[in-house]
């Protein structure tokens, strides 16, 4: 089945931004939910309402698709097609005014990313992919960084805040950091989209979930980060991207770091 995928695009870019506003609407009135998996997976009735809009609004043009959603609101299919979406990707530096946050759409045939939106809500800024298409920022091209040497590259770090992965990190904190310029901790989505503005030069997700990462790794490589994983493939566990000339350090001592 074909698929227009810049109509796709143009109406995931649409349901990101309404979805964003109706986040900074009620930033001020938001209620929150028990929390999930652990004590610091939470989620508010903001994260349900952005979900269903977008899930709605997929639903009424594509009714065939498959939905993999992360507050619980997908659907299933029967076109060979499947759209991830994070509706918050952030939701504790959103409920907490600490940081970041982003909505973040993909759309898969298959297992293949076709097209991807990761929309900051703060900044004002979308981040768009269509695969083989390139890359763009609010419609304009972006690249990866030129990528200088580990010791002076600027790091994204992202990970799923239960106890196990925080111990892991803590390893990885306390070994990479001496040898890199430095590191931000962001979440994952925006993690790869600023690689592929380059802000960051590389970054590490560790231990994600699907539609933490779908949309924000097509982004990234289509601006031209090198991705991979334990293998030669990203994975949920561990997802490494870099500037193509940084690539190598940065992969061989990431994967050194997190293989305990």
């Amino acid at each position: 089945m074909t698929r227009d995928l810049l109509a796709a695009r143009d109406l995931a870019a649409e349901l990101a931004i309404r979805a964003g506003c109706l986040q900074l609407e009620r930033r001020d009135t938001l209620k929150m939910g028990a929390p999930k998996a652990h004590a610091n997976d939470v989620v508010s009735d903001v994260d349900i309402a952005s979900e269903r809009l977008i899930v709605d609004g997929i639903h009424a043009a594509w009714p065939d698709d498959e939905m993999q959603a992360e507050e619980g609101n997908g659907r299933g299919g029967t076109s060979g097609w499947s759209w991830i979406i994070d509706p918050l990707d952030g939701t504790r530096n959103y409920i907490s005014r600490t940081g970041p946050w982003s909505v973040c759409i993909a759309l898969y045939h298959g297992d293949q990313p076709r097209m991807a939106v990761v929309h900051d809500p703060a900044a004002g800024e979308t981040f768009t992919a269509v695969d083989g298409g390139g890359a763009f920022l609010n419609g304009q091209p972006i690249a990866a960084s030129s990528g200088p040497p580990l010791a002076e590259a600027l790091i994204g770090i992202s990970f799923q805040p239960n106890v196990r992965t925080k111990t892991r990190v803590g390893t990885v904190l306390r070994e990479l950091l001496p040898l890199c310029g430095d590191i931000r901790r962001v979440p994952a989505a925006l993690n790869l989209v600023y690689q592929a503005s380059g802000r960051l030069d590389g970054g590490l997700a560790l231990d994600t979930n699907l539609w933490d990462i779908a949309a924000g790794a097509l982004i990234a490589r289509e601006a031209g980060v090198t991705l991979g994983g334990r293998a030669a493939d990203y994975t949920p566990e561990l997802t490494i991207g870099a500037a193509p000339s940084l690539w190598a350090e940065l992969a061989e001592k990431a994967r050194a770091i997190t293989a305990g």
